[in-house]
């Protein structure tokens, strides 16, 4: 058997791959155009991949594949139906990553509701040198204990950020995008009621008809202008210049956000022009990579092939 990585560059270079050696020979590509992707599945029986889209352009001569696995949960970038039409079966994984996502989601909260960023260089600055007072509040903080917190996406990761808040004394509602996720432990409302009453407002729920374009001009006039929005989702969920004009005119307090519209950041991105991180936090599509959920990601992806081949483990 011979598994091809595509982009194996996206997992990490601190990641043991080593089990992968034991199921056959293994070729890795840090990263593969569609031309190449063509070239190099031309005698895989496996392919493990992020983001190569895989259709009859990338995998037309491969003639001997099996099996397509993607290091995500998201699966956008497969042709189903050209696999099913081929009966090339194909892997994708959740749950890998709900801890770490959970996690970064209050990283970045709290980032922005203590003013992180401004206390640092406050002390980095030395002007806490020979100040006149032990403390320096002039950025005034509240607590999170008693605010609401709104959740757009109440699957597996917005259901353990839900808990979170809970613990931290947090009112929380949610807004579910398809009207079937009922969650008794948690109020649900509309979208307009969780704009209006959030003081928190995370997104974890995925792209698709429901959700594309949905935080936009009119989603952000009708939250409060303390209010804190937080994209953990995808990025296409929200409308970039809604959201940089938002935070420009005061619409809203702050934003934290780890995805975008287009990744890496385009250059046309209007959120480029905010440099101010007390109001605006962006990190590079870190949330889900931890070293324990990528390294938890190819054990599952690992497993996947032992049990689509039945091999037994050693």
């Amino acid at each position: 058997m011979k598994i091809v990585f595509l982009d194996v560059k996206t997992i990490g270079e601190d990641i043991d791959l080593s089990g992968y050696d034991k199921l056959g020979e293994v070729v890795k590509y840090d990263f593969s155009t569609p031309e190449e992707a063509r070239e190099r599945t031309r005698d895989a029986d496996v392919i493990i991949l992020n983001k190569v889209a895989i259709n009859e352009t990338t995998i037309g001569e491969a003639e001997r594949l099996k099996l397509v696995c993607v290091t995500a949960t998201g699966t956008n970038n497969l042709d189903k139906d050209y696999l099913e039409k081929r009966g090339i079966a194909w892997r994708n994984v959740a749950g890998y990553s709900t801890e770490t996502v959970a996690q970064h989601t209050f990283a970045l909260l709290f980032y922005l509701l203590e003013h992180l960023d401004y206390y640092n260089q406050y002390v980095k600055s030395e002007q806490y040198v020979g100040d006149v007072m032990f403390t320096h509040f002039d950025k005034v903080f509240h607590e999170l204990y008693g605010k609401r917190w709104g959740i757009i996406g109440m699957g597996a990761i917005g259901r353990r950020v839900a808990e979170i808040a809970k613990l931290f004394g947090c009112h929380v509602s949610y807004y579910s995008t398809s009207g079937k996720n009922n969650q008794p432990d948690y109020e649900r409302v509309d979208l307009d009621t969780l704009l209006g009453q959030s003081d928190i407002l995370s997104v974890h729920a995925p792209l698709d008809e429901n959700t594309k374009g949905l935080m936009d001009k009119n989603a952000f006039a009708k939250m409060k202008p303390s209010a804190i929005f937080l994209n953990l989702g995808r990025g296409p969920i929200v409308v970039e210049q809604d959201l940089a004009e938002a935070l420009e005119k005061g619409i809203i307090a702050a934003a934290g956000l780890d995805v975008l519209s287009v990744e890496p950041m385009s250059e046309e991105n209007p959120l480029r022009n905010i440099k101010d991180s007390g109001r605006l936090i962006i990190t590079p599509h870190i949330a889900w990579a931890s070293v324990e959920a990528r390294t938890r990601l190819m054990k599952i992806i690992e497993g996947q092939i032992r049990d689509f081949f039945q091999i037994g483990n050693e």
